[in-house]
């Protein structure tokens, strides 16, 4: 087995390749900054991008892993050039390679929906109908908010809390979401891995609803910040066109996370599948946040904490 992996160097990849060194496997990954190639420690890497995937990238690759994804428009990076373009230049490049693959493995996101009102999940949905038009077999999975060690949710929500005397959370805080840890993620993956393209989608997340005022409160816990208030910020005044950082701002609050207009609506709908998604799917019972969220916390915001216990 072969691997060619995109998007080695961020949170869920760098987990994905700590566990591949572990067993062994062998692969390649495709890095926009050659001077991050020593984070793909044991694996070969080739500098590119997607829309200038390097002549050879496939050569004796038997499954792709394409992990890419954007949560935040930026300059030329949108969610058209990187979700839906990237993902096309990819299977072409494959398709063109003749690379004979077992597996084209797409992260997708839960949610993912061509009638979606979100931008992203819309392009989400696009790229997952490439994937399935290319002919490729395929495996896409669709979870919700994944956790762990540096990732990007815990390290915003951690900045928010340490920083900010209340914490200021957009609409009502009650939609649902279903946290994973990105071990139990890396789990399904291997599962997955070892059957080879399926064309299947599977729907995944963790053993609880949590709505995001439950995970603003177990934050809180975590840093031992439960003494601190929190209050609502209206949607329809961001929705409006105020900053929400300029709200916060005029309310005392400082250095809150930047939050746009699309992270805005993903916070106020619902990011559920089955309680038992992963146990249904893949066999075993994947662990609870609560309780796990405190060892994510990055150091330079578990200080304070560190003091007290």
């Amino acid at each position: 087995m072969f691997l060619f992996l995109t998007g080695a160097t961020g949170f869920v990849g760098g987990n994905l390749l700590s566990e591949l060194r572990r067993l062994g496997v062998r692969g390649r990954c495709l890095l926009r900054d050659a001077k991050k190639a020593s984070l793909c420690e044991g694996f070969e890497t080739v500098t590119g991008s997607l829309d200038n995937i390097p002549p050879g990238a496939l050569d004796g690759v038997d499954t792709i892993v394409h992990l890419v994804g954007i949560m935040q428009e930026t300059g030329g990076q949108t969610f058209e050039s990187v979700h839906v373009k990237g993902t096309q230049n990819l299977a072409n490049e494959a398709l063109k390679a003749g690379a004979k693959l077992k597996n084209f493995f797409y992260q997708s996101s839960l949610g993912a929906s061509l009638k979606s009102p979100s931008k992203y999940q819309k392009s989400k949905a696009r790229a997952e109908e490439v994937v399935k038009d290319s002919g490729l077999p395929f495996t896409i999975f669709r979870p919700s908010l994944i956790l762990g060690h540096v990732d990007g949710f815990t390290r915003q929500m951690a900045q928010m809390i340490s920083s900010s005397p209340v914490i200021a959370i957009p609409g009502n805080g009650e939609a649902r979401f279903q946290p994973l840890l990105v071990s139990d993620w890396v789990k399904c993956f291997l599962q997955a891995l070892e059957n080879g393209g399926q064309d299947r989608i599977f729907e995944i997340g963790g053993p609880e609803y949590l709505s995001f005022n439950d995970l603003v409160w177990e934050y809180m816990k975590a840093m031992r910040a439960e003494d601190k208030k929190f209050f609502h910020i209206p949607m329809g005044l961001a929705k409006a066109g105020l900053s929400l950082i300029s709200v916060a701002k005029a309310a005392g609050v400082r250095n809150i996370p930047e939050v746009g207009a699309e992270q805005l609506l993903l916070l106020s709908t619902d990011n559920i599948t089955e309680i038992d998604s992963i146990k249904k799917q893949f066999g075993f019972e994947p662990q609870s946040v609560r309780g796990n969220i405190r060892q994510f916390i990055p150091d330079e915001y578990s200080k304070e904490f560190q003091k007290t216990t």
